[in-house]
């Protein structure tokens, strides 16, 4: 199954490289897609769990998904995965 969903907190390649090395490792994933300029994540699974496995660390990344909470403390998780992304990318 692929699916597309809009996260918060994605600002640039940094945050998009954390996120793209971070959901690549998941081994039920298959294809992952970022796209900074329009928020989005789009991810190749098997299962309905593999997607709220995806949900999880996106949030645990500090880019939770649209609609979510988006507390301080995940805005604080999204910058340092961003800046992580800059000096690993």
């Amino acid at each position: 199954m692929k699916t597309t969903v809009i996260i918060q907190n994605l600002k640039c390649g940094g945050c998009a490289h954390s996120i793209t090395t971070k959901l690549k490792a998941l081994k039920t994933i298959s294809e992952v897609e970022v796209d900074a300029e329009t928020s989005s994540v789009t991810v190749e699974y098997r299962s309905k769990e593999d997607m709220q496995l995806v949900k999880a660390e996106l949030l645990s990344l500090g880019y939770p998904v649209e609609g979510d909470s988006n507390s301080f403390m995940t805005k604080a998780k999204s910058f340092v995965s961003c800046a992580s992304g800059k000096l690993t990318n």
